[in-house]
């Protein structure tokens, strides 16, 4: 798979803007519109600090990011060293209820799933691999 943008970072959250500059520099250099750009950017900025709470627990780890167009999808490709997690077997949290009564969390992974066309995951040489597809029109 040919990328256009890799980028490779700690996993750190004062890397955020520096990766979400990069992501949004990519889609838009491959046409995507500026109102298309918040979408991406949201739905990458979860996925990210996501990994930078969770996915190292025994220490500091990385977080590499693919991006690429494939006809009118952007693919993003999130990648970290950390704990398996497939995000895509979560639940989606009830959001009918009383905003009192919901379990705190789980609205970053409800976001990205709604924010992105298309989400797998998959675990390969001790890498979690998440793929968010992003149409360019909806």
């Amino acid at each position: 798979m040919n990328f256009v943008s890799e980028i490779k970072l700690a996993a750190k959250l004062e890397n955020l803007e520096m990766l979400i500059q990069s992501v949004t520099t990519c889609a838009r250099e491959q046409g995507f519109s500026d109102n298309k750009l918040p979408v991406i950017e949201l739905a990458v900025e979860e996925a990210f600090v996501n990994i930078c709470k969770y996915a190292y627990h025994y220490g500091e780890g990385a977080v590499e990011i693919r991006c690429k167009l494939d006809d009118d999808r952007f693919i993003i490709e999130i990648i970290d060293w950390g704990m398996p997690f497939d995000i895509t077997s979560l639940p989606d949290p009830d959001i009918t209820q009383d905003i009192s009564e919901r379990k705190i969390g789980g609205l970053g992974v409800f976001f990205i799933k709604k924010m992105s066309d298309d989400i797998r995951y998959r675990r390969e040489d001790n890498k979690n691999i998440l793929t968010l597809v992003i149409n360019s029109a909806k």
